[in-house]
């Protein structure tokens, strides 16, 4: 007779569920784990082992058999360490064989038979609420299991002994609590910045909408300490933000002590990454800075010396809001819709714009020709901001303080954004957060231009080539700039300005 136990396997984000059959036989002494585990679930044979004479039991000498089922999808990780000691525990009678039927169980083993914190247990969790199960996870990741539901029974042991005592009725364990991280007010403030008030402004539009940004500039100019402050005047995650950003976060890990925040991330990958490291993937497929960053913002510094085959990956992530990893025998598909916010300079040494400076490797306008030329057009048309940011002189260094600070920034642009999200679910798009994520048939109609702005466009079309995606993104940036002047329609001077940060590059670069 075999003792079967609940489980998952992560697919992506979803946990799909595995059956952990254990069944112990008279024949030769063997531990044998079965069902296309990788190496983690291969050694967890040792921690059960380990686990179980540290908690005063010890294995028959006897045939022992696991089997993961289904055995054609791959098993990842150390979380099933504790169903296996459960199920061998079961099998031998030192509990009873029903006793943990209706929950779903995970967790590592320590070799002292107490159990470490495992990723992946919100998804685990939601997964196990669904399915009206409860579940089982270490005493760490408690708080983050209760977030999937209130009455879902969730049971958070410390140790292997103590998960036994409760069983048996001798020791109750108490429910987790849902934990909020304490989030200091560390973050930097827009009111540290002196001058450069035209990209404040391209920066609070930026954060208005949801748009993708682009900063060039000489070194020194604040472009880094300007994309630094967009988490200030970004408004928190709503709920459903909130759970999706954490589900991704589970599955990589970076839940410390179970503890959720509605703080956006931000993520500023080096510009050594690897594609694996941005897009996702590996030997086990894993999400990567784009995953990471869904619902928040993507900080790409010196954008050109990145690798531009890992820049052009990021084109179809930005279109769809997901992106695929797919190996020989496994596909896992991660949410990856993200604000795109990157750095450069006009050139290699940084000042070929500059008035009266000359190059000493060649001439000015092909050194900006050639370093720009490591961007490919596609990408560059996603942005749908693209500023110049000037040196700051001596002269703006000495001004006071502005009186306007990342609190009045941020308050406009929840105004915006509350307007919008208002807007899409009058529409039937509860999804639709922010007009940066607005389908192309969706703008035109909440975007309609009159007499005045169709000539304009018609004419910016004909200057700067704007493309059909071009022309998209231009009505998704005017309308939110008369969001945030709280106005229904757009007019001319919201068209106009749009079509400045638009078009911003796209006429250096035609000069050049």
């Amino acid at each position: 007779m075999a003792v079967r136990l609940a489980t998952v396997a992560f697919e992506g984000v979803e946990a799909r569920p595995v059956d952990v059959q254990v069944q112990i036989a008279p024949g030769s002494v063997v531990f044998n784990v079965v069902g296309l585990g990788d190496k983690a679930v291969a050694e967890s044979r040792e921690r059960v082992r380990a686990a179980l004479i540290a908690s005063g039991l010890a294995l028959p000498a006897k045939r022992i058999t696991v089997n993961l089922a289904p055995a054609d999808m791959p098993k990842e990780g150390s979380h099933y360490d504790l169903p296996i000691a459960l199920g061998v525990m079961a099998a031998i009678g030192a509990i009873p064989p029903d006793a943990l039927e209706g929950f779903v169980v995970l967790g590592e083993l320590a070799l002292d038979g107490t159990l470490t914190p495992v990723a992946g247990v919100l998804p685990a969790a939601v997964a196990a609420n669904a399915r009206g199960q409860g579940l089982i996870c270490p005493k760490e990741c408690g708080p983050e299991a209760a977030w999937a539901s209130a009455e879902m029974e969730v049971l958070a042991p410390r140790s292997l002994i103590q998960l036994v005592n409760h069983v048996k009725g001798t020791q109750a364990l108490a429910r987790p609590e849902p934990a909020v991280r304490a989030l200091a007010n560390d973050l930097p403030d827009l009111a540290d910045i002196k001058g450069q008030e035209s990209a404040k402004r391209a920066l609070e539009i930026a954060a208005a909408g949801g748009h993708n940004l682009l900063m060039s500039g000489p070194p020194g100019a604040g472009k880094s300490m300007l994309a630094a402050r967009l988490p200030s005047i970004l408004p928190p995650l709503t709920p459903r933000e909130l759970l999706e950003v954490s589900m991704i976060h589970s599955i990589a890990g970076q839940i410390a002590g179970g503890e959720l925040t509605d703080r956006r991330p931000f993520r500023a990958p080096h510009h050594s990454a690897s594609m694996a490291a941005l897009v996702g993937g590996g030997t086990h497929a894993r999400p990567g800075e784009i995953s990471l960053a869904h619902n928040g913002v993507l900080f790409l510094d010196e954008l050109p010396e990145f690798q531009p085959q890992v820049l052009d990956s990021l084109r179809q992530p930005l279109e769809t809001g997901e992106v695929a990893v797919s190996r020989a025998n496994h596909r896992a598909v991660y949410p990856a819709r993200f604000q795109l916010v990157a750095a450069m300079n006009p050139c290699r040494c940084g000042h070929a714009l500059e008035p009266g400076f000359a190059c000493r490797r060649q001439p000015n306008e092909r050194c900006v020709a050639q370093y720009q030329a490591r961007l490919s057009g596609p990408l560059l048309d996603r942005f749908d901001v693209q500023i110049e940011v000037p040196a700051v002189t001596a002269a703006d260094l000495v001004l006071p303080p502005p009186a306007e600070g990342s609190r009045e920034v941020a308050a406009r642009v929840a105004r915006a954004r509350a307007l919008q999200r208002e807007r899409y679910e009058a529409l039937g798009l509860p999804g639709v957060l922010a007009n940066a994520a607005a389908p192309a048939s969706v703008i035109e109609r909440v975007a309609q231009l009159d007499g005045p702005g169709t000539a304009l466009i018609r004419e910016a079309s004909d200057r700067f080539a704007l493309t059909a995606r071009g022309f998209h993104r231009v009505l998704k940036l005017a309308r939110t700039i008369a969001d945030l002047d709280s106005a229904e329609r757009i007019a001319r001077a919201h068209l106009a300005e749009a079509l400045s940060y638009r078009a911003g590059l796209t006429a250096g670069r035609v000069a050049a």
